[in-house]
């Protein structure tokens, strides 16, 4: 497994509620949240995230990045005591760093679960997908404690989930349920409780990748060969697209 310390020098050596793990088997690469109890990241993390990222970006024996919280929950947010601290001349470097997973050229996978809110909602809202437990709370609570998401989240919300939507979780500093982000969109999918835990993850087997037939699409042309009307093209283009989703997301839950 590459040494992301060595090629990262005393940045990486010491993590700061970060972990990582390479399944070199389904070529997976996992950035995991771990300070208990709720995994808030530092500013030293946020750095940390960054270059992480960009390291299994680069890694050839990693082809999809899971973005994911232990200690049961995803992330509660940013060290509120920190960003006290923080010079106000660095202050872009947050929400840079935190971008990072929309500036990867892989896939990027966020496994929400629990809380998803703050700056680790910002961060997800980066990522290419999102995927949340059943029990899980999302929010950008800022204006609460008088202040506004400054790392990405009232750009990225507003763009996923309409303007009016955003506004109203930002404004209000509202918490939605996984149900309700899965009908604006925010999600792409919501999963039983449990299913994002370090447990499961490491019980659950890992598709080999190098077994590529059973993630290839329908013969090009399929149940096209007749001329049908346009409703039976429209209906016959749906199942194409829904087994293609299947499969997608087949994937994307096995590899959390």
């Amino acid at each position: 497994m590459t040494d992301y310390a060595e090629q990262r020098g005393d940045l990486l050596k010491e993590l700061d509620g970060l972990r990582y793990e390479i399944d070199t088997k389904a070529r997976v690469g996992y950035l995991i949240l771990d300070r208990p109890p709720v995994n808030v990241i530092s500013e030293t993390g946020r750095k940390q995230i960054a270059a992480l990222l960009a390291e299994m970006d680069a890694d050839p024996e990693v082809r999809v990045i899971v973005i994911r919280g232990a200690n049961g929950a995803y992330c509660a947010g940013g060290d509120m005591r920190g960003f006290l601290k923080f010079p106000r001349d660095r202050m872009a470097n947050l929400a840079f760093n935190l971008g990072m997973p929309e500036r990867c050229r892989k896939p990027v996978i966020a496994g929400l679960e629990k809380f998803a809110m703050g700056a680790g909602f910002e961060m997800a809202l980066a990522c290419d997908v999102r995927i949340a437990t059943e029990n899980t709370q999302i929010a950008l609570p800022e204006i609460t404690l008088g202040i506004i998401p400054g790392s990405g989240g009232t750009q990225r919300l507003a763009r996923i989930a309409g303007l009016g939507r955003a506004k109203d979780m930002l404004m209000r500093g509202r918490s939605i349920s996984a149900a309700e982000a899965f009908d604006w969109g925010v999600v792409a999918e919501v999963v039983p409780d449990g299913v994002l835990s370090d447990d499961h993850a490491q019980a659950r087997p890992q598709p080999d990748l190098r077994d590529a037939d059973q993630y290839r699409f329908p013969p090009r042309g399929a149940g096209l060969r007749e001329t049908p009307s346009r409703p039976r093209v429209q209906i016959r283009y749906r199942e194409l697209f829904r087994q293609a989703q299947a499969r997608l997301f087949g994937y994307v839950t096995r590899a959390l």
